[in-house]
């Protein structure tokens, strides 16, 4: 499956596939269940942030670790996804949450999902209807464990290999440069990063820029060296992912722990400012 379907090719599908509604606020944990509560896509399930698509938090392994590669596997049967089920994950915030789920799915060897893009108003600029009613789902067997289909890096792992990979981080200019650092304790980016805040990859509709032009974007930040993705959890860094498999640049690899876990041991090198 293409990583995006419009609304329009959505609305036709038959049979729908699995919806995920990933709707998430980071300053209020609960907002996105609210909204979901309030009108999803007919038949959606809501998958949260914290519950479902993120694992304990020890304080040093950032603020959204992911899950044990089975507790995935239990959680992808029990809304009813098992090989070859289609599924299409969006949220109301510019595809920066679905992103999660489109990712964890990928990385679990699920190669049948994709983003809505647009999300929500996208489906509603469309003509699609909203529901309040909660979908029937049918649970499945925990899905067939097997290795990892996309690459990730640990933070010992990329320390080690700073100057043999190219880190792109998702973060807004300002976090990035660590002006203002909101969520983590320390401000300021991973030495040799360049910044490509994931807004950049959306027009002003919240659907994603055309591939030719996301490519001519992301050619300044390359350089021939293995990509690493960050941000400041390990979610909006799949937003650039995304990106550029949709420009046909192969997505690279995912620093889960990104600056959150980064930044938890002081030892580790961090810089302010601009990247020369």
């Amino acid at each position: 499956m293409h990583p995006l379907i419009s609304a329009s090719e959505l609305l036709a599908r038959r049979p729908q596939p699995v919806l995920l509604d990933c709707s998430f606020d980071l300053a209020d944990p609960s907002a996105g269940e609210r909204s979901y509560r309030e009108g999803h896509l007919p038949g959606a399930i809501y998958v949260h942030l914290d519950r479902d698509l993120s694992g304990p938090k020890t304080g040093r392994n950032g603020r959204h670790p992911l899950r044990e590669r089975s507790d995935y596997a239990q959680w992808m049967g029990a809304v009813g996804i098992a090989p070859g089920t289609p599924v299409v994950a969006y949220d109301r915030q510019g595809s920066m949450l679905a992103v999660r789920a489109w990712w964890v799915l990928r990385w679990m060897g699920h190669a049948d999902v994709a983003v809505l893009d647009g999300g929500l108003p996208a489906w509603q600029a469309a003509g699609g209807a909203l529901s309040s009613d909660l979908p029937r789902i049918t649970e499945l067997p925990a899905y067939p464990l097997q290795p990892a289909a996309l690459p990730t890096l640990n933070a010992d792992q990329l320390q080690a290999r700073l100057a043999e990979v190219r880190v792109i981080d998702a973060r807004a200019p300002e976090r990035y440069r660590g002006e203002v650092e909101p969520l983590d304790a320390v401000a300021g980016h991973i030495p040799g990063a360049l910044n490509r805040c994931f807004k950049d990859n959306l027009q002003t509709d919240g659907r994603f820029k055309p591939a030719d032009q996301l490519r001519a974007e992301f050619a300044p930040l390359l350089d021939g060296r293995p990509v690493v993705h960050q941000c400041g959890s390990g979610v909006t860094a799949c937003h650039n992912l995304l990106a550029m498999e949709v420009a046909g640049l192969g997505p690279g690899s995912l620093y889960p722990g990104s600056w959150s876990e980064w930044s938890s041991e002081p030892s580790r090198p961090m810089v302010r400012g601009q990247a020369a």
